[in-house]
């Protein structure tokens, strides 16, 4: 018996569910590339970025995935030989640095635990020893959806400023932004990256560099730049010079309808909403996880990521439970990666996502485990039921005192 047949449900940590107001963006034909609303909506995109980074400084877009902005951020800043720093919480600041690898730099790894965010202790004490001031940037992943590590950027950069060390402070966001808090200028990020295709609700194609005053001074003696990645080429007069080529029209179109989405329900609402939803997840994952055989990956609550929840199953097969959830109940949920491939799954609450999607895969996962056999403590849908309940009354609660003293 199946109870698939309906809209199929995404639960993957990116790339994210598609609002139907941003596909239907897509569907017009091309137009002008040099001049009128083309031009319009590229500067109020970049405008609007750096509201969402959080920054005053440039923004740029190019039409390539997240990696794409790894090897643009890397480019413009440095020269074949620099060394830096990366911070291990999982798989992708690792990635970060491995690209950097194939570009000429020398890239050192500070050893993390797949099961915690980064240590800030470890990175001073790393940076302190650094006397010749040899480490030219530090790159890390504000949330790793490998492990779903969050990482406390603000700790990171007191690290940095305790050591007394200068080098670049760069800061991936593509499974973070839009989904919790980031300070680009206010957390002394020097240079961020992110992509379209998680928090912002756009299919992927499209990622973003937000450079700030040190990176762009970096910029001006950076020997790795190359034509298309050019910070300075595409700060040029004219539109194509922004893209480096014709622009991606009909992303833009989709990005453009998912940041007046994002902007309408308000940045600090969105992330509201992220944290209630994972805190959701996370309630019904404790309750499941009291019979033994499922666990948490990243062991310390106040480290666990708001887009993307990692459960361990390592004695039972998390293929049965993922397939059972995708042709019984069509949700797809994510496996897990890398160092932890086939020990467990991973749930992605990001972007495009609310109450019934949430609770309704993490029923679709509840009735697996009990299908399927799989030892669980009962109860977690509930559990996250009550959780939503209880933080939505105390909400109205908070709202219902002002208007009462008002009156």
């Amino acid at each position: 018996m199946t109870l698939a047949h309906g809209r199929q449900v995404l639960m993957i940590p990116g790339p994210t569910t598609v609002p139907d107001a941003v596909l239907q963006a897509m569907h017009r034909p091309a137009i002008d590339i040099r001049q009128g609303e083309l031009v319009d909506m590229t500067d109020r995109c970049l405008a609007d970025l750096k509201t969402l980074f959080g920054t005053a400084g440039e923004t740029f877009i190019y039409a390539a995935n997240g990696h794409g902005a790894w090897e643009a951020a890397l480019s413009n800043t440095l020269s074949r030989g620099d060394r830096v720093l990366v911070l291990e919480s999982g798989r992708f600041a690792r990635g970060w640095g491995e690209m950097g690898a194939r570009l000429g730099l020398d890239v050192e790894l500070l050893p993390g635990d797949w099961r915690r965010a980064v240590d800030p202790a470890a990175l001073q004490a790393r940076l302190a020893a650094d006397d010749a001031h040899e480490i030219k940037a530090v790159l890390v992943v504000q949330i790793d959806t490998a492990s779903g590590a969050l990482n406390d950027i603000p700790a990171l950069r007191r690290a940095l400023d305790a050591a007394g060390h200068p080098a670049l402070f760069m800061v991936d966001t593509i499974a973070s932004l839009a989904c919790v808090p980031f300070e680009m200028d206010g957390w002394g990020v020097d240079l961020s990256v992110s992509a379209t295709q998680k928090g912002l609700m756009t299919p992927p194609g499209l990622s973003f560099v937000a450079a700030g005053p040190r990176a762009m001074a970096a910029h001006a003696s950076a020997g790795l730049v190359t034509h298309y990645w050019d910070w300075t080429f595409r700060m040029g007069a004219a539109h194509y010079q922004k893209y480096c080529g014709t622009p991606p029209e009909h992303l833009i179109f989709a990005l453009r309808a998912a940041l007046d989405l994002l902007l309408a329900e308000g940045l600090a609402a969105a992330q509201r909403r992220h944290r209630l939803l994972a805190e959701a997840v996370r309630a019904a994952v404790a309750v499941w996880a009291q019979a033994g055989a499922l666990a948490f990956n990243i062991e310390r609550p106040e480290e666990r990521a708001d887009s993307v929840t990692v459960v361990l199953m390592p004695d039972h097969d998390p293929e049965r439970l993922r397939r059972f959830c995708l042709e019984t109940c069509g949700v797809t949920i994510g496996e897990t990666i890398a160092e932890i491939h086939g020990h467990g799954f991973r749930i992605g609450h990001m972007g495009h996502v609310n109450a019934p999607t949430v609770l309704g895969a993490l029923a679709s996962v509840e009735m697996g485990l009990s299908v399927l056999g799989i030892p669980h403590g009962a109860g977690g849908v509930q559990a996250a039921t009550e959780h939503l309940a209880t933080a939505l009354a105390s909400e109205r609660r908070t709202q219902a005192v002002p208007a009462a003293a008002a009156g």
